[in-house]
């Protein structure tokens, strides 16, 4: 299946790196905003002008900007490589970006860029593209219940 194809590829991209720990300064840190619908709506509006020229809109790797990539961006939507990642992982990777051993990706660091609110609700949203939320117990994002953040 061509799409497993593709899936084989991109362990091999993101295999060693997908594993790293974070530095200890990141290693603890908790997603406040986790599940919070005002910051996912937030999130979203960042992740959808900074992130999704590469990332792609579902996050997917798949943006217009991905094509030249080498390594290709990573797949945000797949549940099990995001439930496999904590909260501190993703916020070293958005704060510092990929031009680093052992990413070596053309992911810009945002440490300057986005105000640290900022990053934790792309986080927010990138977790919701995939209904993970990483190393915490599971609860009510299974089976689209929540909707883009626009539950009421």
């Amino acid at each position: 299946n061509e799409g497993e194809d593709d899936h084989d590829e991109a362990d091999d991209d993101h295999s060693t790196a997908a594993h790293v720990e974070p530095p200890d300064e990141f290693a603890s840190l908790k997603n406040e905003f986790a599940e919070d619908h005002e910051a996912i709506e937030a999130g979203e509006e960042t992740y959808n002008t900074l992130c999704a020229t590469c990332h792609g809109g579902e996050g997917k790797g798949d943006g217009p900007g991905a094509a030249e990539l080498d390594p290709k961006p990573a797949d945000l939507s797949d549940s099990a490589m995001m439930s496999d990642l904590s909260d501190g992982y993703l916020f070293w990777r958005v704060t510092k970006g990929g031009a680093m051993e052992p990413f070596n990706s053309a992911m810009p660091a945002w440490e300057s860029g986005l105000t640290e609110e900022q990053r934790w609700q792309v986080i927010t949203f990138i977790r919701s593209l995939s209904g993970s939320q990483g190393n915490m117990e599971e609860t009510h994002t299974e089976e689209g219940q929540t909707d883009n953040g626009h539950d009421e």
